[in-house]
């Protein structure tokens, strides 16, 4: 979360003047994804601590940093470079994402059905 509110704060300020308003907002959806999935995390954790952990809760953990890496990391990508193909990486990211979240929601059910 530190690098999603320092790459945020870099990009309002440091970048403001050498992007255009299209890079911005790719920066600012990158931030804004990354922060959430960094929340996300933290909240997998807290939860995970509470919980029985699983091979789902690890699975959900793993993709979401994946999504970050790839889906926020080809975005910062893209806006620096201006390298359209960089946006190739982008829906891969998402996809594991989304994959984080499911594979967190198996866990959740899985753990009401059994629960300690």
């Amino acid at each position: 979360m530190i690098l999603a509110v320092s790459l945020g704060a870099f990009g309002a300020h440091a970048l403001k003047a050498m992007l255009s308003v299209h890079q911005l907002q790719t920066w600012g959806t990158a931030t804004d994804y990354q922060f959430y999935h960094a929340l996300g995390l933290i909240g997998l954790g807290i939860w995970s601590d509470k919980k029985t952990t699983s091979r789902y809760a690890n699975l959900s953990g793993i993709f979401l940093i994946l999504g970050i890496l790839l889906f926020c990391g080809s975005l910062y990508l893209l806006a620096l470079t201006g390298i359209t193909r960089l946006g190739m990486v982008t829906p891969v990211g998402g996809i594991f994402f989304i994959l984080g979240w499911i594979f967190w929601l198996i866990a959740a059910l899985k753990n009401s059905a059994n629960p300690d």
